[in-house]
């Protein structure tokens, strides 16, 4: 039996069919936002979203896509504030409505679904709960109805022991188990509109398609309203009939996404296109020199508690070589990092660094060992200290192994500020001022002030729009060339393994799966797990969700036919 929901009953429904509806359930008109130090955020947005319809937001960090998502439940987030326009949900105006007014609004009509589910879901209260919360308080479902459609979600998206499932933490599920949960939280009560801010941004490859489809399939099973928010051009394509690019809180372009993706007429549109056709195209970078192996990490086998992370894992890296580590969510990619780092002890194994016994703690590390191996963090606003400036931040690395006066640290942070891109003037600001492309260029100087030999990167660009993404990694491979870096690079987007990586190593349940040049790894025959991770990398084409879609059902009637065979023998 299959559970859903209609708005006059409380009794259970089948999904709704998708019907045409010409009147807008959403329509925005003339929206203005500004901080409290009166710049402009969002200047004179205007939006019309039919019942059934996916409209993609797309833009750089800073466009305004995240700020118009908020702006349609009515609300700006804290030091911003809606100056002017007009939100209508249904015909009503919920600008005019009093806070009590629009509450019934939010969650019943118009739902929100955030980046990081992990930050979303309280950590103290079961999934179960949470899920049903929403329904139930707006007197859409008893309780007890609730918890039934929830436990038919969790079996139609194969989450493990689904009947089971809710009576979890969300600390005891991974990324994008909890990602799922969150949609299936956001459509409970049945919303008219669901606003989705960068919901697979954080995920691997895999996770994300699963996450891709069953987005696809709620809207579609639901009859819901979308925005979709995402930096991601290919991730938008797969999902959105039409898309609006945004740049600097302005509107450049709306249109289909078929017109968009194969006919852009603003300049930053084709931009944005361009960019991305580029990241789809692989370009093999040799090697000129023999590898000189500078990092040797020989037989590793490490445990969180009584669980193996990794399992008899031996990888390396030369000198001016980039070495990607790939793999989906657990398969023990930033655990090998740790264990790099001295982060994460080691149960067995050896690592060996320029020739030398690394110490496997750092605490036991000489000074040499901790300034020639540096990391750079996937989240630089965790990592950057918000009450420090950023010369301070940069300085204290200088100060720490160099003991330089304060007149050097000055014109060295000012060097390796410039090395970055980033201006002089810069060392007196503090993070918080800055966007998240220019966090992480004062990561990289940060690790640069160290002068390591070996930088390693944990999904350096996952929190960046395409274009500050794309500006970041030719920053790498400039420093790289000029400096004759190593870096080992931790991603789940394969497109930057294309673009940067000499060699390729891939982790599956903490086992390498496959290492080589990155040409030899993307060209068949391929091991089955390279395969799937090669085939969920999102392409910039419409019908590509679809073909996965029909690959993985051919897939699951071939096992199936297996199984039955097996079934017939044993019984015959």
């Amino acid at each position: 039996m299959s559970i859903g929901f209609c708005r006059l009953t409380h009794a259970p429904l089948a999904p709704q069919p998708r019907c045409k509806i010409e009147k807008p359930i959403l329509k925005i008109q003339g929206l203005h936002i500004e901080n409290l130090a009166g710049e402009i955020l969002v200047d004179n947005g205007n939006i019309e979203l039919m019942q059934g319809e996916i409209l993609g937001l797309i833009g750089e960090s800073g466009a305004g896509k995240s700020t118009i998502g908020l702006a349609a439940m009515s609300y700006a987030r804290a030091g911003c504030k809606i100056s002017r326009g007009q939100i209508e949900i249904d015909g009503v105006q919920i600008r005019d409505l009093s806070a009590k007014g629009r509450a019934p609004f939010r969650g019943r009509r118009i739902a929100y679904v955030a980046q990081s589910a992990a930050a979303s879901f309280n950590p103290s209260h079961r999934i179960m709960d949470q899920i049903c919360e929403m329904p139930v308080h707006h007197g859409v479902l008893t309780n007890s109805e609730a918890e039934a459609w929830a436990v038919e979600m969790f079996h139609t998206l194969e989450l493990p022991d689904p009947n089971n499932f809710g009576s979890r933490f969300p600390h005891q599920v991974s990324g994008g188990q909890l990602q799922r949960a969150m949609v299936i939280m956001a459509i409970s009560a049945h919303p008219d509109i669901v606003v989705f801010d960068e919901p697979t941004t954080a995920l691997d490859v895999t996770t994300q398609i699963e996450v891709l489809l069953l987005i696809k399939k709620m809207i579609r099973d639901y009859n819901i309203a979308a925005l979709y928010i995402t930096h991601d051009l290919a991730v938008v394509a797969q999902i959105a009939d039409r898309i609006l690019v945004l740049q600097s809180g302005k509107m450049v372009e709306l249109d289909t996404t078929a017109n968009i993706l194969h006919a852009p007429k603003a300049t930053y549109t084709k931009e944005l296109v361009e960019d991305r056709q580029t990241s789809d195209v692989f370009r093999e970078k040799l090697l000129k020199s023999e590898r000189e192996v500078i990092m040797d990490a020989s037989n590793i086998i490490a445990h969180y508690g009584n669980f193996r992370v990794l399992n008899d894992l031996s990888i390396t890296v030369a000198k001016g070589e980039t070495v990607a580590i790939v793999g989906e969510s657990g398969s023990g990619k930033t655990t090998l990092a740790r264990v790099m780092v001295g982060l994460t002890p080691l149960t067995s194994g050896s690592l060996t660094f320029m020739g030398n016994t690394l110490e496997p703690l750092l605490k036991n590390r000489s000074s040499d060992d901790l300034r020639n191996i540096q990391l750079i963090y996937q989240q630089p606003d965790v990592a950057l200290n918000p009450r420090q400036t950023v010369g301070d931040i940069i300085g204290r690395t200088i100060v720490f192994y160099f003991n330089r006066s304060d007149a050097e640290i000055k014109d060295r942070t000012a060097q390796l500020l410039n090395q970055v891109g980033l201006p002089e003037d810069y060392m007196n600001r503090y993070s918080t001022s800055l966007s998240g492309g220019q966090k992480q260029r004062v990561c990289i100087a940060r690790a640069l002030a160290a002068e390591p030999a070996l930088i390693i990167c944990d999904e350096p660009t996952s929190a960046l729009d395409q274009l500050v993404a794309e500006d970041i990694l030719k920053l790498l491979q400039q420093l790289q060339d000029d400096l004759g870096l190593s870096y080992l690079v931790i991603t789940h987007d394969l497109g930057i393994v294309r673009r940067i990586a000499h060699r390729t190593a891939v982790l599956l349940g903490g086992e390498l799966v496959a290492n080589g040049p990155t040409g030899d790894i993307f060209k068949p025959p391929f091991h089955t797990y390279t395969e799937k991770l090669l085939q969920s990398v999102p392409e910039l084409r419409e019908t590509w969700l679809e073909g996965i879609i029909d690959k993985r059902s051919i897939t699951k009637v071939n096992v199936n036919n297996q199984i039955n065979r097996k079934l017939n023998k044993s019984i015959f």
